[in-house]
């Protein structure tokens, strides 16, 4: 198991998450972004820095996710893509996607955009709150102790 983040757009806070994580597991974290962004030094975390463009960063997960990686990511179509190709996805708010539930948020995207094209103006998500932040640390670390137990199986 590989995790890879959609660091872009990925809250700071939950980047030290993973960080904190990827030391205690000692699973390899990547984060891929368009521009260089800061991480502390470990064998466990690297920064990938992809090429400035539309989708880029998701375009090389996708291209490097194998099954069974974990991918941290609010980008619903490239969550689809994740979980097409056997990964898991996990949003920074604590949601794990599944076969199901990526449908459904699909459908609710292309909804909103029609809705943002037709000029009705939606605002952004609200900042990320404690809760949500105990819930995808919660989240990451059963998924990650599912690994451990399965590696040592």
């Amino acid at each position: 198991m590989r995790i890879w983040v959609d660091a872009d757009a990925c809250p700071v806070v939950i980047k030290e998450i993973l960080f904190r994580a990827a030391e205690r597991s000692q699973i390899l974290t990547t984060l891929v972004a368009n521009k260089p962004i800061r991480i502390p030094p470990s064998r466990h975390i690297k920064m990938l820095c992809v090429s400035s463009g539309f989708d880029e960063a998701d375009n090389e997960i996708v291209r490097r996710v194998e099954p069974g990686d974990l991918v941290i990511t609010s980008d619903i179509p490239l969550a689809a893509e994740v979980i097409e190709k056997g990964g898991h996805a996990l949003n920074p708010r604590g949601e794990l996607y599944t076969v199901n539930s990526i449908r459904q948020r699909l459908n609710m995207r292309d909804f909103m955009d029609t809705m943002r094209a037709s000029g009705i103006q939606s605002g952004g998500p609200p900042p990320l709150n404690q809760t949500e932040r105990r819930g995808f640390a919660n989240h990451l670390d059963r998924l990650l102790a599912r690994h451990i137990k399965t590696d040592k199986s």
